[in-house]
């Protein structure tokens, strides 16, 4: 059984072309943080959670169809964006975003673009952020280590990472 190669492309790149050309309101910290645990794939395929995915973790949940074929960095970069804007709503408008510090700003938008804004909007963490921001509010990332009942040492690596984003502006 042959196994399809998957191409890689380059995350600082991508995040370059964002920062550029596609303004979003993440700062290039919390940009390298999403990115970096991401990845970048040039050509489609099944996510851990078996969800179809490209470029930087995006899928067709943000609306965006998927086609089977090699996307160029500027076509990542522009879903990228996408999907950003997406979690920034979705912080913005369930955790109090426009109050946050820059730091929490970037470490929600992370969480979100990873685990869905259903998922956290009516979440312990997006309650607390609703009541302005602490460092109990920063903790909660924490927590957010497992996915299908298992705890993931990948999650657990991004989950500081946030966390200390979050802590920064304190």
């Amino acid at each position: 059984m042959s196994k399809k190669i998957v191409g890689v492309c380059s995350v600082a790149a991508v995040i370059a072309l964002v920062v550029n050309f596609y303004p979003v309101s993440t700062s290039k910290k919390g940009l390298e943080i999403i990115g970096n645990a991401e990845g970048c794939r040039t050509q489609p395929y099944q996510c851990p959670s078996d969800v179809l995915t490209v470029g930087i973790g995006s899928t067709e949940y943000s609306g965006q169809k998927i086609e089977n074929k090699v996307y160029s960095l500027d076509e990542i970069a522009k879903r990228w964006q996408a999907d950003l804007l997406q979690a920034e709503n979705c912080v913005n408008r369930y955790a109090n975003g426009q109050a946050m510090p820059q730091g929490a700003f970037d470490a929600l938008t992370s969480l979100t673009f990873n685990v869905g804004c259903t998922t956290l909007k009516n979440s312990t963490l997006f309650r607390l952020a609703r009541q302005g921001y602490s460092p109990k509010m920063c903790n909660e990332f924490t927590r957010w280590v497992y996915a299908s009942g298992e705890k993931l040492p990948g999650l657990v690596k991004r989950r500081e990472q946030e966390r200390k984003l979050c802590l920064s502006n304190y």
